[in-house]
């Protein structure tokens, strides 16, 4: 049983759908870019929800985690993948108005938008999954590759050796980290 109920991590549900449709909040595309929100000290959901009361379209990956409290039970909770950050698609007046919820230390534009909307679609695939992922706080150098079937066909990665076990990371590039999670030699194909 979960400790709180699942949070809503990304608003509205087709943000990562199509970069290029309109907000919720029926602004311009033109004047609208991604930046990554990083938050004060184990914010992310305050962050979240004040930006969902705002209409302001936001996503930050959450995770489930299995803990066991100090009785032996198992408890599930949803945690940031990556913590710190919430990623958000704003024009100027959205930014300011998130960074007056007291809840960010401060943000970071994000340049290629089109490459970090496509590792967050490919993040968003490998959670749905509902396999354990392990965040990845440094990538390592190694062959690029993507998978070629079952339900990740079609994600890039780079294959890491790790435990023993073969893991693709996918990466989001503007924060030097990513997901892995374990794949068979076979499902995957040299780019």
């Amino acid at each position: 049983m979960p400790i709180l109920p699942r949070q809503r991590d990304l608003f509205p549900d087709t943000l990562l759908d199509d970069s290029s449709a309109p907000a919720a909040t029926g602004h311009a595309v033109d004047e609208r870019s991604w930046i990554a929100f990083y938050t004060l000290s184990r914010r992310e959901k305050d962050l979240m929800r004040k930006l969902e009361a705002a209409t302001i379209p936001f996503y930050a990956p959450l995770v489930k985690r299995r803990l066991r409290s100090a009785g032996g039970r198992a408890r599930i909770s949803f945690v940031p993948l990556f913590p710190g950050y919430v990623f958000s698609l704003v024009d100027d007046d959205q930014r300011r108005a998130a960074l007056a919820t007291n809840t960010v230390a401060r943000w970071l534009p994000i340049g290629d938008s089109t490459g970090f909307v496509s590792d967050l679609r490919n993040i968003r695939r490998l959670i749905a999954t509902d396999q354990p992922l392990t965040p990845e706080a440094l990538l390592e150098p190694g062959q690029p590759v993507r998978v070629r079937s079952g339900p990740l066909a079609g994600i890039e990665g780079t294959v890491i050796k790790r435990r023993g076990g073969q893991r693709l990371v996918v990466a989001v590039r503007l924060l030097n980290q990513g997901a892995s999670i374990e794949v068979e030699d076979v499902d995957l194909e040299r780019l």
